[in-house]
């Protein structure tokens, strides 16, 4: 069974939104949307509101070093 997600797993969540949404430059990406895309990941569990900036910021820049070691890599 996967693990079940959270708000504080901005390096697993990163993983999964690189793997989910690969054409994306998670810089450009709108927190309304991040937030979005988050919550419909299969293996999040979180609460939807518990989120804030700080959270999401994290996540961005967890999903956008994924990506840079992706293409760069």
């Amino acid at each position: 069974m996967a693990k079940q997600l959270t708000w504080d797993d901005a390096e697993s969540i990163g993983i999964l939104l690189s793997e989910t949404h690969p054409t994306l430059d998670p810089l450009t990406v709108r927190f309304t949307d991040l937030h979005r895309y988050v919550t419909e990941l299969p293996d999040f569990a979180g609460d939807p509101k518990a989120s804030n900036e700080g959270k999401l910021e994290a996540i961005q820049m967890a999903w956008n070093d994924e990506v840079q070691d992706r293409t760069q890599g």
